[in-house]
């Protein structure tokens, strides 16, 4: 009896060992086990097996049943140092960590991405839980995804690979400009669906040289002028609300196919009660959120949800996550960028990963020049009759349902509409796009009918990142020109103002930027930037003077005129410039995650249309950003 205990246990031990080692030779090198005299595990596992059997028939009194086991520990651990040499000579050399059997196998050197000597990223990594049982309703996999699924969940809890190194290299670190999730491995599995978790821990102090009363996302155009008490004087605001998480969701439904969710939050919303005395109640709100399909066969992608805007450049290819976003830390970038962040879908083709085109269709929203000064075009107790001819008008209005009810939203048509072409080379990428909008408003003429009133507005772009010395320095530069754009400016400028009869009159504006980033070290990232953001005249004539944006006959001289009170100043925005210089440092990395400072300054210069009494109201600030970052996932 004792020896049929002592035979099952050998024999299940050796069983479930057997499959963890066949599992070890598919997943990292599946020709290491061939019986062709190159490498020998499978022949090593069958004298085991001889030697094994021949313990489980010898006779009981020959043995005993402690001896056997010790000796099956034994084989185990002589067997462990075997796959270790096989590892260390074959397809284990890329600097990789991994974990068998809870044991940590070291190859190679990692690279190191911090402060600290390369091995602080080496350090031992536990097992993960097998969970390739945890199964979601949904749709089922083939069996070819299956079974390359649970391969895959095999191995996570025998072979985990190491944190990779946080790289800085890029002109757009992922790690910086969004969470970076994509190059970490997954956290664990829910059936065939891989889960990785990204993102950072955010303290940034931000001092501006004029008070805008703004968090980290600052209001490039509310700069005041010099009538406002607000220019006379500075603000510091120490912020949290930039930390940031992401979660990435994959799965294969065919080793051609992918289905991918992503979804990065941080705490940039303000709830009503939101205030900086004792608590600050800032509430998490939507970055991004979507759902993308592609076909590596067919060179097809789908996005669904809410993403930066195609108009957005990439730094390669037109696939989400490749966005060529400034390595700044202001939340609103820096004038000149072009960007929005907006429910859509997009519908991209790739021709050999070399050619790209992409059609996206996204949220629309306009923002009017309407009212403000003297010469305002709407007037009335509810400002919206126009002035020069009486017509009243209904352009927006006030959120409800799910919308912000304190907030005014534009009546919408139909999305915008881009379609962009790329071109990837070796030495750079390029971007050429066109843009379609539309506006609409409700007129109705003094004892006249409601009419609709459209009209069509959009704009050409282009963007360029050049490797001017690859992984030391990059060239971005990017511009938009065209009617009714605005929007997609950090500085905000007005998409349209208004005709006579109530018809929407895009406003025409430039925008454009050009940046370099430079890497002198490893740990170390350093940029410069300079953008504008120009919006031109758009004014008609009615009872003597002008209205519209861009007016010239304003008087505009108490723009200057230092008030406590704050005195009027009906100045019209022409010009947003600014120069932005930063770095960040990388200070720490290994398996407790990496820690990240960073500094940005930025200089603005605000320019206004000059007046009919001649004066031309100017004003400018600095803002600067101190920030330190926690990435637990990096």
């Amino acid at each position: 009896m004792q020896r049929v205990r002592t035979d099952f246990f050998i024999n299940r031990m050796f069983r479930g060992r057997r499959a963890r080692l066949m599992d070890y030779c598919w997943k990292v090198d599946r020709f290491s086990c061939r019986p062709d005299g190159m490498r020998r595990p499978r022949l090593l596992l069958g004298g085991l097996m001889v030697m094994l059997g021949g313990m489980a028939v010898a006779d009981d009194a020959r043995a005993d049943d402690m001896a056997e086991i010790r000796a099956l520990h034994a084989e185990m651990r002589r067997l462990e140092a075997k796959v270790e040499q096989l590892e260390s000579r074959h397809g284990m050399t890329h600097g990789s960590q991994h974990v068998l059997a809870g044991r940590t196998l070291r190859s190679g050197g990692h690279p190191s991405g911090g402060g600290t000597s390369g091995g602080s990223t080496m350090g031992q990594i536990t097992a993960m839980p097998d969970l390739s049982r945890l199964t979601i309703g949904g749709p089922t996999l083939s069996d070819d995804a299956q079974a390359q699924a649970a391969a895959e969940n095999t191995m996570t809890e025998s072979i985990v690979p190491a944190q990779p190194r946080l790289d800085l290299d890029s002109s757009s670190p992922l790690a910086i400009t969004q969470t970076g999730v994509d190059s970490l491995p997954p956290i664990f599995r829910i059936g065939g669906v891989s889960v990785r978790l990204g993102g950072f821990i955010d303290f940034s102090n931000i001092y501006r040289s004029k008070n805008l009363t703004s968090g980290p996302a600052t209001s490039w155009g509310s700069f005041p002028y010099a009538n406002s008490p607000n220019a006379h004087t500075g603000e510091y605001r120490p912020s949290a609300q930039l930390t940031r998480l992401s979660v990435l969701l994959q799965g294969s439904p065919t080793k051609d196919e992918t289905l991918s969710g992503y979804i990065e939050t941080d705490f940039g919303g303000a709830a009503g009660t939101a205030n900086s005395y004792q608590t600050n109640s800032y509430t998490p709100r939507i970055r991004q959120a979507y759902m993308t399909y592609s076909n590596t066969k067919w060179g097809f992608h789908v996005l669904a949800g809410q993403a930066w805007s195609l108009t957005t450049g990439y730094t390669q290819g037109l696939l989400s996550r490749h966005e060529q976003l400034p390595p700044v830390v202001d939340n609103n970038q820096i004038p000149g960028i072009v960007f929005t962040r907006v429910p859509q879908i997009r519908f991209i083709k790739d021709f050999g990963r070399k050619w790209w085109l992409g059609l996206s269709l996204e949220a629309p929203q306009v923002a009017y020049a309407a009212n403000g000064g003297s010469h305002a075009m709407l007037t009335g107790a509810s400002d919206d009759t126009i002035a020069s001819s009486g017509t009243t008008l209904l352009y927006s209005n006030a959120g409800s349902g799910m919308l912000n009810p304190n907030a005014k939203y534009s009546m919408d048509v139909a999305p915008d509409i881009v379609l962009k072409g790329a071109l990837d080379t070796k030495p750079a990428h390029y971007e050429i796009y066109g843009l379609a909008r539309w506006f609409k408003a409700m007129a109705q003429a003094p004892n006249g009918p409601i009419r609709e009133r459209v009209s069509f507005a959009g704009g050409v772009g282009g963007d360029v990142t050049v490797h001017v010395i690859p992984r030391y320095l990059q060239f971005t530069g990017n511009v938009l020109a065209g009617e009714g754009i605005g929007r997609y400016g950090p500085g905000m400028l007005p998409d349209a103002t208004f005709k006579a009869n109530g018809t929407p009159a895009p406003i025409p504006e430039i925008i454009g930027s050009m940046g370099l980033i430079g890497h002198p070290t490893p740990n170390l990232l350093v940029y410069l930037y300079g953008g504008v953001e120009s919006a031109g005249r758009r004014t008609y004539n009615a009872n003597g003077y002008q209205y519209g944006y861009g007016v010239n006959d304003l008087a505009l001289s108490s723009c200057n005129v230092e008030q406590i009170s704050g005195g009027s100043c009906d100045a019209q925005t022409h010009t947003l410039a600014d120069l932005t210089v930063g770095g960040w440092w990388h200070v720490l990395q290994g398996g407790y995650g990496a820690v990240m400072s960073g500094v940005q300054y930025t200089y603005l210069r605000k320019l206004a249309y000059k007046g009919g009494d001649g004066a031309s109201p100017t004003t400018g600030g600095n803002t600067i950003y101190v920030t330190f970052r926690y990435l637990p996932f990096q």
